[in-house]
């Protein structure tokens, strides 16, 4: 690669955006704006599928647990798979498969036999696909790229999830009446292939793994076992935890917010994701600018302080505007925040056992299993805005309370690139 085209004595040099220079990172963040696109409307429609089958938080709360449970129940499984076999052509039959499943599901409204359980079984295949599909491809990063540019590599990887979360919105709600529901998943469906399509001309020889332990549970456990042994990414975890179960799980209450509290219906729903998606977008942006000068260690615990207030306010307003303005917000702080979180668990890790991190890393993602059906559950008892409130104050207090024992323990170096062991 010549860094000479992106100023290699200049601004560009620093920033996240040299990583493009590195071809099988282009087809990779290629691939995954396709397959991002795919999975934010595979989520969000299948909420709203819910939501217009049943009108109850509860079930949509379900239907993102039945997604999210096998990932916290199966992931670690994934993970040492992931540091067995070819990750590379493990990711291209998971997202060959999910293709199919998105097809399937608009075959079925068409057929006009979509009933809850459907929608449910569909979510629940989801998830242990997810399972193994999450730690290969998170574990194929450092493969890519060199060390120096792996922070920069993570931020504009997000940037097609925040990409994405806003070219859904902006088309969902004029989709959604232009050619129903099942238009979506048809799209959703023709994504995917596009996905497989790219992560085919990639070099497979890349990402070939040797086996280190005789069979995957002896795996498993030599990975529980590094990871019990490493403080730093212990505490990680389980922040990412808290923040799944009590935080990012307050989107499977978005259709009765925006149905219930802002009384409007799909396009109000529309809005405030496009909101949420485009706050999103202006922090990963950010990110990407910054580069290198970026310092993980502090970041993370800004991004996930500032979601836990901005939650708490969102349980307090009641007006479209307001609720897209916080939604903006939480969109950037959620960004901030997984990007941080995800470089350093990265970064930390040792490459035979990065696919067994990240496996275990998705637990801070399948939390939101556990959060989902929470929520849901105790909206249908307290309502929508207070149990949103609740959920942001308890982030807030638990992120504070780690913050302040790291700091005052000495566990971030003063660098703040990265914590100590």
């Amino acid at each position: 690669m010549n860094l000479r085209l992106f100023g290699a004595d200049g601004f560009f040099a620093q920033s996240s955006f040299v990583v493009f220079g590195y071809r099988e990172y282009r087809y990779f963040w290629i691939a995954a704006a396709f397959s991002n696109i795919g999975m934010w409307a595979l989520v969000y429609g299948r909420l709203w599928l819910m939501h217009s089958l049943t009108d109850s938080p509860l079930l949509v709360g379900l239907t993102n647990t039945a997604t999210l449970a096998p990932v916290l129940i199966l992931s670690v499984w994934g993970g040492a798979l992931a540091d067995r076999v070819n990750r590379l052509k493990l990711l291209q039959f998971t997202r060959f498969l999910f293709a199919g499943l998105a097809f399937l599901t608009g075959a079925l409204i068409v057929m006009d036999v979509i009933v809850p359980w459907h929608v449910i079984a569909i979510s629940v295949v989801t998830g242990i696909l997810l399972s193994f599909d999450i730690p290969s491809r998170s574990a194929m990063m450092p493969s890519l790229l060199p060390r120096e540019h792996l922070a920069g590599g993570i931020a504009m990887y997000s940037f097609v999830f925040g990409g994405a979360a806003v070219i859904g919105p902006a088309f969902f709600g004029s989709l959604v009446a232009l050619w129903g529901i099942e238009g979506i998943f048809f799209i959703i469906g023709a994504a995917y292939i596009l996905t497989v399509v790219f992560l085919l001309v990639m070099n497979p020889a890349y990402h070939v793994q040797i086996p280190k332990t005789n069979n995957i549970a002896q795996g498993v456990l030599e990975g529980l076992k590094y990871v019990l042994g490493y403080r730093a990414l212990l505490i990680l975890i389980l922040l990412g935890i808290v923040m799944g179960m009590f935080g990012t799980s307050f989107e499977a209450l978005l259709p009765a917010f925006a149905d219930d509290v802002l009384t409007g219906g799909v396009t109000t729903y529309s809005r405030i994701l496009l909101a949420e998606g485009i706050g999103g977008i202006c922090a990963t942006l950010t990110i990407a600018i910054l580069g290198t000068r970026v310092r993980p260690s502090y970041n993370v615990f800004v991004g996930v302080i500032g979601f836990g207030i901005t939650l708490a306010a969102l349980g307090l307003v009641s007006t479209v505007v307001m609720a897209m303005i916080l939604l903006a917000c939480l969109g950037g702080l959620r960004v901030v925040f997984g990007t941080m979180n995800t470089t350093m668990m990265q970064t930390l890790s040792e490459d035979q056992y990065r696919g067994r991190v990240m496996s275990l890393h998705q637990l801070t993602w399948g939390s939101t299993a556990i959060g989902s059906l929470m929520m849901g559950a105790l909206a249908e008892g307290i309502g929508v805005s207070l149990t949103i409130g609740i959920c942001g104050i308890i982030v807030v207090l638990f992120a504070s309370s780690v913050a302040l024992w790291m700091f005052r323990n000495g566990y971030v170096k003063s660098s703040g690139l990265e914590l100590e062991q």
